[in-house]
């Protein structure tokens, strides 16, 4: 593989699972692929540098007026990501409006009360993982009429990537499970007391979309749902997630077979 830019390179380090799936774009849009989720990566990181809610929602300000300048033709930000990012918008390669709505619906991480309902949780989870579904979908050429269903396929793919990350998020002092499963403390506490919430939320996942029709140049926006069902069947029965061969093997599959 030829060196990795620096968004490839982020990319890469710190979402291991998109960035493969991203390899299976058209050569000509994996760039921009690596941008969109080296900017995800960038937001998911907002609450996660702050040391409080206010400066997360400043650092989610800053991106969603680093994609707006991008709109408005105004010079980039000087920064490893927004300058791509600015470029590829630019170019028509990302669609800043799903970009903005991306940032914006990671300001629920930031509210003291956190995620009420599982309903909120599924509201949220199709805004950000959702989100970013929906704009690589438009990026690699999805018909309009499939991305609700992309929309939904990595709407699954955030909610097993949320449990698996439960210890994770309790080291940082922070939980996204909803307030109507688990005491929130207790989890900070101990994450093993979110086991059973973590069970029934992954027994309970809506059901995959159908996403026959989607044509070979887009299958990269959809083959995270391949990683999501199996990890969603493996978190419902209590077992431990590690990637491996098998999970690449499964992705590789899916890559070659019509999407359906």
């Amino acid at each position: 593989m030829p060196e990795l830019t620096p968004c490839g390179a982020i990319a890469r380090r710190h979402d291991p699972d998109r960035f493969f799936c991203a390899l299976f774009a058209p050569a000509e849009k994996r760039e921009a692929m690596f941008t969109l989720i080296a900017f995800n990566h960038e937001l998911a990181r907002a609450r996660e540098a702050a040391s409080n809610p206010m400066l997360a929602l400043m650092r989610l300000t800053w991106w969603r007026e680093a994609v707006e300048e991008a709109v408005e033709g105004r010079p980039a930000r000087q920064h490893e990501v927004a300058a791509p990012l600015h470029a590829a918008i630019r170019q028509g390669a990302l669609d800043a409006e799903g970009l903005v709505a991306m940032a914006e619906a990671r300001e629920a991480e930031t509210e003291e009360e956190g995620i009420p309902t599982i309903p909120a949780l599924h509201a949220y989870l199709r805004g950000t993982a959702g989100g970013f579904a929906v704009v690589a979908g438009r990026l690699l050429g999805a018909p309009p009429a499939l991305l609700p269903a992309l929309q939904q396929a990595g709407m699954l793919y955030g909610l097993a990537g949320l449990l698996r990350a439960v210890p994770a998020l309790a080291a940082q002092g922070r939980c996204l499970l909803p307030a109507d499963l688990v005491r929130p403390e207790a989890v900070l506490a101990d994450p093993q007391a979110a086991q059973p919430a973590i069970r029934e939320l992954a027994s309970g996942a809506p059901e995959a979309p159908g996403l026959r029709g989607l044509p070979r140049s887009a299958i990269a926006a959809a083959l995270p749902l391949t990683l999501a069902r199996r990890d969603l069947r493996r978190l419902a029965l209590g077992r431990e997630i590690r990637r491996g061969l098998g999970d690449r093997l499964a992705v590789l599959i899916a890559a070659q077979m019509p999407a359906r």
